[in-house]
């Protein structure tokens, strides 16, 4: 059912913080590159916050179902992502989904299918991002990185980091063996009624923004639908109201 499909959505926030490397070198090592790559260090230390609004795109076998995202970040993973789109042509009323993670715990508020905690391997991969980058701190996290096989994406040569947290799945990360910048994240995700299901999340149009360079276009693809998304205004350290990211009263 259609809403069954929108749903799958569920785990784009897990792969939304990944998104944000090299011959014969370690994994730490190809990691720095590609920090190195999207501004530094010092760059990504004076982001505590980022606002993010644009435009999705839901495939369905129906047809694209247009729609508006807004996505909200901040120190040090914290995340909020609000989708609105129009069921009319489909049969239905609007679409809502609102996504609220606090660093600890996670709820959703959906006009489609009811109101809910977030638990299970939802909740362990929101709890495995990290703001503004998860390169920054994967091992204050507990996650080891080892190297897989060099590969492609699209056209170009990739490098494949294998991230292991100490709960939840697996996370793989390409980068771009020449630019090292992030390419590709996939990840294990749950899906309501599909099961387990591969997610890939590809950014592309990195701009300059503050002296990081962030993706302004992410598509998300798997098995069983693809996602696009373009990005039309991006600011950061934007004001916060911690409210935001948690359950409502």
């Amino acid at each position: 059912m259609m809403t069954t499909r929108i749903l799958r959505l569920a785990a784009f926030v897990l792969v939304l913080g990944w998104a944000q490397a090299a011959a014969a070198q370690t994994a730490d090592e190809i990691i720095e590159k590609s920090i190195a790559a999207m501004g530094g260090r010092a760059a990504f230390d004076k982001v505590k916050s980022r606002a993010m609004t644009g435009t999705i795109s839901i495939g369905t076998p129906a047809g694209d179902l247009p729609g508006t995202i807004e996505m909200l970040n901040a120190v040090p993973n914290k995340t909020r992502m609000v989708i609105n789109a129009d069921l009319s042509a489909f049969g239905a009323g609007p679409l809502v989904i609102d996504q609220r993670f606090d660093g600890t715990a996670g709820y959703v508020l959906d006009t489609m299918q009811g109101n809910r905690d977030i638990t299970g391997g939802q909740l362990e991969g929101l709890k495995n991002n990290s703001f503004p980058h998860p390169f920054l701190n994967y091992k204050a996290m507990g996650m080891s990185v080892k190297l897989g096989d060099k590969g492609k994406v699209a056209d170009r040569e990739a490098l494949l980091l294998l991230f292991e947290p100490t709960k939840g799945t697996p996370i793989k990360q390409w980068v771009d063996a020449q630019t090292f910048m992030p390419v590709r994240t996939a990840i294990m995700a749950e899906i309501p009624q599909m099961g387990t299901v591969e997610q890939y999340l590809d950014p592309s149009d990195y701009r300059d923004l503050d002296g990081v360079k962030v993706p302004y276009k992410l598509t998300l693809q798997s098995s069983v639908q693809t996602v696009s998304m373009t990005l039309s205004k991006i600011e950061q350290n934007v004001p916060v109201d911690e409210k935001l990211f948690v359950k409502p009263q």
